[in-house]
C-alpha cells in the first residue's frame, strides 16, 4: 500500500499518521497532549488580596485570535458491517491511483479513486478489516488513556509545556490584562482582574501560545523555503484536532499552532515535511529525500511527534 497521497492537500496527521502505510520509525524518542477533551463549565473565582498573589484567575480575552484558513467542510459518513462491528468511515474521493486509508482520532478515512466503486471500496475495506479494528481498538485504548489525565490546575506556579520544556504561570492581581513572558527565567506572568472566569484565564495564556506560535512558525517556514528553494503563498494556524500541518498544491501551509509546545527540532520537522509538498505533492521516495536534505533524522522526528504528543497534559479542555 503507497502513502495517502491527495493532490489538493497533503496533510500530516498528528497520530500514527501513515502508520501502516511506512515503515515503523528506527529511533522512538522519549515521549511529552494537545487534543480537546469535554468541555468544562466555566468558573467564577474570587480576585485574592492585593498583597497575595491570585491561585485561579483569568484575564479579560483579547480582541482577536491569529487569523487562519477555515477548516474543510464536513465529510459525509458511510457504514459497513465488520462480522459484528457496524463501522462508520470517511470516504474521500481523489486522483490517486489507489485506495487509502487512514486512522486517527476521528476514526476510519478512506481515500479513493473517483473510478472506484463503492462496492470496490467496501471489498477493500474488508481485506483490510484485521488491521483496521486493530488500529481503531489500539487509538481507542490510547484516547481513554488521554482522557484519564488530570488537566493542567490553572492557578499560581502551574507548570505548562513550551518549546519542549516547561515554563511557570504567575498570575498577578491587576487592574488590566497583561501577559508577559520572561524568557530567560522561563516566566509566564499574567495579570488577573477581580470576577473572571477561570476559561478567560485558559483563553488569554491560549492566546499567548497562538501569538508566539505564529512567531516562530513565520520565521522557520522562511528559513527552510530558502534551504529547500520553494516559496509558499499563504501560512496561516490551525486548530485541527489531528492534523500538525497540511499544505495544498496552491502554496498555502497550515500548522497547528500547538506545536508551540514541542521543541524546535519537532517544529522544524513538520516545517519542513508540509515545504517539501510544494516540490513532491506526495508521499513517493522522492519526497523523502527532498525532507531529508534538509532534516536528515525524519525517521526519529516522526517516532518522537507520535509519542510526545500523548504525553502532554490536557491544557484547555474547552479549546
Amino acid at each position: 500500500m503507497t502513502p495517502k497521497t491527495d493532490t489538493q492537500q497533503l496533510e500530516l496527521f498528528a497520530q500514527d499518521f501513515f502508520a501502516a502505510l511506512e515503515p515503523v520509525a528506527k529511533k522512538p524518542s522519549p515521549p511529552q497532549p494537545l487534543f480537546k477533551a469535554p468541555p468544562a463549565p466555566p468558573r467564577v473565582l474570587p480576585a485574592p488580596p492585593a498583597a497575595q498573589s491570585p491561585t485561579h484567575l483569568p484575564t479579560h480575552l483579547p480582541p482577536h485570535l491569529p487569523p487562519h484558513l477555515p477548516d474543510a467542510p464536513a465529510v459525509p459518513m458511510r457504514r459497513i458491517e465488520l462480522g459484528p462491528h457496524k463501522l462508520e468511515f470517511e470516504l474521500r474521493r481523489s486522483t490517486r491511483r489507489s485506495i487509502g486509508f487512514m486512522i486517527d482520532d476521528s476514526g476510519l478515512r478512506v481515500t479513493a479513486p473517483k473510478r472506484i466503486t463503492l462496492a470496490e471500496i467496501d471489498n477493500a475495506i474488508r481485506a483490510k478489516q484485521g488491521w483496521i479494528l486493530s488500529k481503531l481498538s489500539e487509538r481507542g485504548e490510547r484516547r481513554a488513556a488521554r482522557q484519564q489525565k488530570p488537566p493542567v490546575a490553572w492557578v499560581d506556579g502551574a507548570e505548562l509545556p513550551f518549546m519542549g520544556a516547561q515554563i511557570t504561570l504567575r498570575l498577578v492581581p491587576a487592574a488590566r490584562s497583561h501577559c508577559n513572558f520572561d524568557a530567560e527565567l522561563r516566566v509566564l506572568t499574567v495579570g488577573v482582574v477581580e470576577g473572571l472566569a477561570e476559561h478567560q484565564l485558559q483563553e488569554r495564556v491560549r492566546i499567548w501560545f497562538q501569538a508566539e506560535a505564529k512567531r516562530l512558525f513565520a520565521e522557520r517556514l522562511d528559513l527552510y523555503a530558502a534551504r529547500l528553494g520553494v516559496g509558499y503563498s499563504a501560512f496561516a494556524l490551525s486548530s485541527a484536532g489531528t492534523r500538525w500541518g497540511s499544505c495544498t498544491t496552491g502554496g498555502s501551509i497550515r500548522l497547528n499552532w500547538r506545536l508551540i509546545h514541542f521543541s524546535l527540532p519537532l517544529i522544524d520537522y513538520v516545517v519542513a515535511h508540509e515545504l517539501a509538498h510544494l516540490r513532491e505533492m506526495n508521499h513517493s521516495p522522492r519526497f523523502w529525500a527532498t525532507v531529508e536534505s534538509v532534516y536528515p533524522d525524519y525517521d526519529g522526528a516522526r517516532a518522537a511527534l507520535r509519542t510526545r504528543s500523548q504525553e502532554l497534559p490536557v491544557l484547555f479542555p474547552a479549546a
